[in-house]
């Protein structure tokens, strides 16, 4: 059963905070995006994370464009989305907060010199597939190359916040 909405409203673009905490009640998984630069790594927090089709394997993720890290991720050629574990919350507020958080964490790099998480639940190795505008974001999809998975409980976002999930 269904409890009523409290509060009901016609979005708008001047005052976005009632549709925002609306868009927050839908929880999401909590990704970290990394894309190569010269001598380093771009790094991005996203929820923006889905997949789309088996065949091909594709998958998407939507940075906003204003962000100041957008250019680097419109440019890649390839990229790489982790699923981040549920004891990774202080790598996603890092990495959202500093745009240079992983320049220097000795990272590994995947086939295709894109700086790679050593652990998360899940890694997406993808090359560009297509780009979408999409409002005040770019949805970018991306073709998996390889996938790999390990075991353990994933890290969720709802309302604006770390949450668990109770798995049962």
């Amino acid at each position: 059963m269904t409890r009523p909405i409290p509060h009901s409203f016609v979005p708008d673009p001047q005052n976005g905070r009632l549709l925002r905490d609306a868009f927050g009640r839908f929880a999401t998984g909590v990704t970290v995006v990394t894309a190569a630069t010269e001598g380093g790594c771009a790094a991005m927090t996203a929820n923006s994370f889905s997949s789309i089709s088996m065949d091909p394997p594709l998958v998407m993720w939507s940075p906003a464009l204003a962000s100041s890290r957008f250019p680097v991720f419109a440019q890649a050629r390839h990229f790489a989305i982790h699923v981040l574990a549920a004891d990774q919350a202080d790598l996603a507020w890092t990495v959202a907060r500093n745009r240079n958080a992983l320049d220097h964490a000795g990272l590994s790099a995947n086939a295709h010199g894109v700086p790679v998480l050593d652990r998360c639940l899940a890694r997406f190795d993808c090359d560009l597939f297509a780009m979408h505008e999409a409002g005040d974001h770019m949805i970018i999809v991306g073709r998996v190359l390889h996938a790999q998975i390990t075991e353990g409980d994933p890290l969720a976002f709802f309302g604006g916040q770390i949450a668990g999930i109770a798995r049962g």
